[in-house]
């Protein structure tokens, strides 16, 4: 633990990704989508799009400073936040300003580049809120807990949502509670410290299906499995994190800080588009909250998570087998 002999804001800045794009040598740029960047896995993935001569990389950033950073009375001046990117294999620093989205707004909001020719593999990706306290300008009030990954060559962001995965006899387990769901294949459990898929082991096969590393059929199979249950995860672990907020004085609901935290900020963009994340979790609070709109928005909840669950890519892949089979079946 760090001791400081000033005052300081006493949670960490959230920052997130959300946008990234590549200049390629002949000034145009891709930009990726979304699979680029995982939030849970807080990596962002630059080889995605497979451009092996791409110039450099630009990473879209928006930070959230804790409460009482624009407190009237907060015992600072001359705010200002900065993404730092740092790379340890070359030794490389870069910092930007991030612009305030409005004035007394807790986000704001930039870009970074990440030039090719200065990275090698992973870098660590940072905000730090820093001001001038007791007349010292420059001092760190505030900073991210948690890092993001840069990974100049990673084809994937070694993503999804991080949970724990548990086989049990539903009827024979000493967790009373999962008696009463002997029949169904898996059930999720959102109240720990990470979700857990508890899978039914009394359904012959299943476990098997699952762990199986067989190809043909079998392997599309237990990809739809898994991006089934995945998606059951993204939904349960949603509403997990809206049910109990945390609440402002003037009512607004804040993000928790553990992996709630993150699934809301990953998720809400597409649960509320075209706005703020703030804004998104300001209006779903309202609606579970109100006396309308929870029911509603029940569908870009289960939108947003089949996006993440990969659903549409495991569904074609069954499909392209089939038809691959039946074709051999008609030869």
């Amino acid at each position: 633990m760090k001791f400081y002999p000033y005052k300081r804001l006493n949670r960490p800045i959230a920052l997130r990704v959300t946008s990234a794009s590549l200049k390629l040598p002949d000034g145009s740029r891709d930009h990726l989508d979304t699979s680029a960047y995982s939030t849970q896995q807080r990596t962002v993935a630059l080889g995605v799009a497979q451009h092996e001569d791409w110039v450099s990389a630009r990473i879209g950033l928006s930070a959230t400073l804790p409460p009482g950073a624009n407190d009237p009375d907060a015992p600072w001046s001359e705010l200002r936040v900065l993404a730092v990117l740092t790379d340890g294999e070359t030794n490389v620093r870069t910092a930007v300003d991030l612009r305030q989205d409005a004035p007394g707004s807790k986000e704001w909001s930039g870009d970074i580049e990440v030039f090719r020719d200065e990275h090698v593999g992973r870098a660590a990706l940072a905000a730090h809120a820093v001001a001038t306290v007791d007349d010292v300008p420059g001092r760190a009030i505030a900073e991210t807990d948690d890092d993001w990954t840069v990974d100049v060559s990673a084809e994937e962001p070694l993503g999804g949502l991080r949970l724990d995965v548990k086989q049990a006899s539903f009827t024979k387990s000493s967790r009373e509670w999962l008696h009463t769901y002997s029949d169904v294949p898996w059930i999720v459990d959102a109240s720990g410290r990470v979700p857990t898929v508890l899978v039914n082991t009394d359904i012959e096969g299943f476990s098997d299906l699952l762990g199986g590393e067989s190809g043909g059929i079998e392997s599309k199979v237990h990809e739809m499995l898994v991006s089934q249950m995945a998606t059951d995860v993204w939904t349960a672990v949603f509403h997990s994190s809206v049910g109990d907020l945390e609440v402002e004085p003037d009512g607004s609901p804040v993000f928790p800080t553990d992996w709630q935290g993150e699934v809301l900020r990953e998720m809400l963009p597409d649960v509320v588009p075209g706005v703020h994340v703030e804004e998104a979790l300001r209006q779903v609070h309202r609606r579970r909250t109100g006396d309308a709109g929870w029911v509603e928005l029940q569908t870009r909840i289960h939108y947003a998570a089949v996006r993440r669950a990969g659903a549409s890519k495991a569904l074609a892949n069954a499909l392209r087998a089939l038809q691959q089979m039946n074709r051999g079946d008609k030869a």
